[in-house]
């Protein structure tokens, strides 16, 4: 395990160089004038003068190679910068963010599994009933619905027409409950059906077959012998599933006024606030890609081939 664990963590930093030069590239060669949005942001006149000390205040009058080599240098003892927006130091400020993004995608994420393993695990157990058709169709809708579509829904019910739930605002689980339903829905629905899947296909094979001829009850087979190798699939879908319920934050937070790095990030990229951008796009970068080394664990855990096959390699 040790060394399966060093291998995926040797990934991590040239993954983070190949992203950080992705999108410092992006940004410089798109359209638009740093300089200029620097001095939009500082509500200065864009006069040639000013353009000039803000092309060399920004270090964009050097050759590219030596502005993305001196951002790197600083980026790596954690200075990125100054935002244009709010000249604060730009990684403190989005880590203050971050405990809300983690807290909500966090909630979804355990919303999401802890609905859709009894569904998927009802639907594979009555499967062609009614209840099958049920789960079917909410996956169905929950995979085709926007999460920002839901997030209006669930405002108008729930909030305007009801009165239950607060519509905005960051505080305890009634402030969480939509958004994180909201954020979750997608996920939700396609580990259902994958679970639904994985454990009608578990169920014919021979492992299982023996393990009623030794005399187990069908719950003891269900739990030790279907649930269990039905869970792998889910394990990776779900490690697909980070990335996209930290990307639905970046609208939904924006629906609910949640005070995430999902809200700050959509405003620094309205503004052109590059540092920010540039710094959101590693730290996430890197946030998903721990996600999905717990996720490569616990698939290891759940199938030691893997794992054994590793550690031969």
């Amino acid at each position: 395990m040790p060394r399966f664990v060093l291998a995926r963590l040797a990934l991590i930093p040239p993954m983070l160089l190949g992203v950080s030069l992705l999108v410092f590239v992006m940004l410089r060669v798109g359209p638009g004038d740093p300089a200029l949005d620097y001095l939009r942001l500082s509500q200065v006149p864009p006069t040639d003068a000013a353009l000039a000390d803000a092309r060399s205040m920004l270090g964009l009058d050097r050759p590219f190679a030596v502005q993305y080599l001196d951002w790197l240098w600083r980026a790596l003892q954690g200075d990125f910068g100054l935002s244009y927006a709010t000249r604060r130091p730009v990684l403190p400020e989005l880590l203050g963010y971050l405990p809300a993004t983690l807290e909500l995608a966090g909630t979804a994420l355990v919303v999401s599994l802890a609905l859709s393993l009894p569904l998927g695990a009802w639907a594979a157990a009555h499967r062609d009933g009614w209840q099958d058709r049920l789960v079917r169709g909410i996956a169905v809708l929950g995979v085709s619905l926007p999460n920002f579509w839901v997030a209006f829904l669930l405002v108008v019910v729930f909030s305007v027409t009801l009165g239950w739930l607060p519509a905005m605002g960051r505080g305890g689980a009634a402030h969480l409950a939509m958004p994180a339903l909201a954020i979750g829905l997608m996920s939700l629905s396609v580990n259902a059906r994958l679970l639904r899947a994985s454990m009608l296909e578990a169920g014919r094979g021979r492992h299982v077959l023996y393990a009623r001829l030794r005399g187990l009850s069908e719950g003891a087979v269900a739990r030790r012998h279907v649930f269990r190798n039905a869970l792998v699939p889910v394990v990776t879908a779900t490690g697909m599933h980070v990335g996209e319920l930290l990307g639905g934050a970046l609208v939904v937070e924006t629906i609910f006024s949640w005070p995430g790095v999902g809200r700050y990030a959509v405003s620094a990229i309205y503004d052109r606030d590059y540092p920010v951008i540039q710094c959101f796009t590693l730290v996430m970068t890197m946030v998903f890609v721990l996600c999905n080394l717990a996720v490569d664990l616990a698939y290891a855990w759940l199938d030691p081939r893997l794992r054994l096959g590793q550690e031969a390699a």
